[in-house]
C-alpha cells in the first residue's frame, strides 16, 4: 500500500514486484478464455502496467506477420493514433473498477480521445487507411538494405519498438512505422500509471487543470499546423495539375513552385506539428513528476525515447526533402527544426536567395 506521493514513482515498489505476473498471464488468459468472470478477476488482479505491456507485446507478432505478408511496413501507422488512447483508457477503466478517485484520470481520458480523433482524422484524409498506402521512406531504405537485414529491421524496430512506444505522427511527407514502435506507443503512456497510483494520495487541484490545458493547447497547435500543411499541399497539387493558382488560395505561384510550406507556423519551425506532438507527451511526464514531487522518474523513459525517435525520423525525412527541393537547405539554415531559431534570420525572402544561388 503506497502512503506517499513520492512512493508512487518508486520503480522498486510500483513496477519490479509485479513483473513476474507477465510470465503467468498468457496461461491464465488461455485457461479462462470462455469465463468472463474469471477474465475480469485476472484483469483486476494483474498490475495495470503489466497488462498494458503484455498487450503491446501481443501486437508485435501480429504487426510483423501482416507487414511481411503484405510487404507493407506501415501497419503500425494505422493504429498509431489509437493505441496511446487505448492504454490511457485502460488505466482509467482499471481505476474505476478499483473504486479509485478518477477526476484527474477522467480529464486525461477526454484529452486523449480528442488527441486520437484529431490525429486519426488527419491520417485518414491523407489516405493512410487506403489499401496499399505505405510510408515512402521504407521503399527508399529497402534500396540500401538487403532483404534479410530489412526483415531484422522490421522485427526489431518496425514491429517491436514502435508498438511499445505508442504513437507516431504523420505529416504530408513524413511518417513513422515499425513493429518496435508498438512498445514505444505503450511507453509514452507510462506516466498515466503514476497518475493512477497517486490518485488516492494527491487530490485533484488547480495544477492538474494547468497541465490539462497545456496538453490541450499543444493538440490545438498540431491541428493548426497540420491544417496549414494540408491547405498548402492541396493548393500545390491543384496548381501542378492545372498550372493555375486555385481560386481563393493564400499562396503565390512562387510559394507553390518552391514545393514546401514556409508560411504560418511553418515560418517559425520546420516541423511545428512535431514540436507540439512531442510537447504533449513531455507534459504528461512532467505531470507525473509534479504529482510525485520528483524532478524525474522512470516513466520518462518513454518520452525520452519518443524525442529520440522524432530526431532520427525527422533527420531522415529532411535528408530526402533537401534532395528533392533545392531551396530546402536554405530553409534549414534560417528556421529551426522544432524550436524557433533566434539566429537563423527567419524565412525572409527565400525566393530571392534561392535565385541568387541558382545563378
Amino acid at each position: 500500500m503506497l502512503k506517499s506521493a513520492t512512493a508512487c514513482a518508486d520503480f522498486g515498489r510500483t513496477v519490479q514486484p509485479y513483473l513476474s505476473q507477465l510470465n503467468d498471464l498468457p496461461q491464465q488468459i488461455y485457461q479462462s478464455a470462455t469465463d468472463l468472470q474469471a477474465l475480469k478477476a485476472i484483469y483486476l488482479n494483474t498490475n495495470p502496467l503489466v497488462s498494458a505491456f503484455a498487450f503491446s507485446l501481443l501486437l508485435v507478432p501480429i504487426v510483423l506477420v501482416i507487414s511481411e505478408i503484405n510487404r507493407n511496413y506501415s501497419q503500425v501507422d494505422r493504429v498509431w493514433s489509437i493505441l496511446p488512447t487505448v492504454y490511457n483508457l485502460h488505466y482509467v477503466a482499471y481505476a474505476h473498477a478499483k473504486d479509485l478517485p478518477t477526476q484527474r484520470l477522467n480529464s486525461l481520458a477526454i484529452i486523449s480521445v480528442i488527441w486520437s480523433m484529431r490525429l486519426t482524422f488527419n491520417y485518414w484524409r491523407k489516405g493512410g487507411y487506403q489499401v496499399g498506402s505505405e510510408d515512402y521512406r521504407w521503399e527508399i531504405l529497402q534500396k540500401y538494405i538487403n532483404p534479410p537485414l530489412f526483415f531484422i529491421f522490421n522485427v526489431v524496430f518496425i514491429s517491436l519498438v514502435q508498438s511499445v512506444r505508442q504513437v507516431h505522427y504523420r505529416s504530408p511527407y513524413t511518417c513513422k512505422s515499425t513493429n518496435s514502435t508498438q512498445i514505444l506507443l505503450f511507453s509514452i503512456t507510462m506516466p498515466t500509471y503514476i497518475l493512477l497510483l497517486s490518485s488516492p494520495i494527491v487530490k485533484a487541484d488547480i495544477p492538474d487543470i494547468i497541465f490539462s490545458q497545456v496538453i490541450l493547447g499543444a493538440i490545438f497547435l498540431t491541428f493548426i499546423a497540420d491544417q496549414q500543411q494540408w491547405d498548402f499541399q492541396t493548393a500545390k497539387e491543384s496548381y501542378q495539375s492545372s498550372a493555375k493558382l486555385p481560386a481563393g488560395t493564400a499562396f503565390t505561384a512562387r510559394d507553390l513552385d518552391r514545393g514546401f510550406l514556409t508560411k504560418g507556423l511553418w515560418a517559425f519551425s520546420r516541423h511545428p506539428n512535431f514540436l507540439a506532438e512531442q510537447s504533449i507527451w513531455v507534459t504528461l511526464y512532467a505531470w507525473s513528476c509534479y504529482l510525485t514531487q520528483s524532478y524525474y522518474n522512470w516513466s520518462g523513459l518513454g518520452a525520452v525515447a519518443y524525442l529520440f525517435l522524432f530526431q532520427a525520423s525527422t533527420w531522415f525525412t529532411e535528408k530526402v526533402t533537401a534532395g528533392k527541393y533545392p531551396d530546402y537547405r536554405t530553409y534549414q539554415k534560417r528556421v529551426g527544426m522544432f524550436v524557433p531559431s533566434l539566429t537563423g534570420g527567419g524565412v525572409g525572402d527565400m525566393n530571392e536567395e534561392g535565385e541568387r544561388k541558382r545563378k
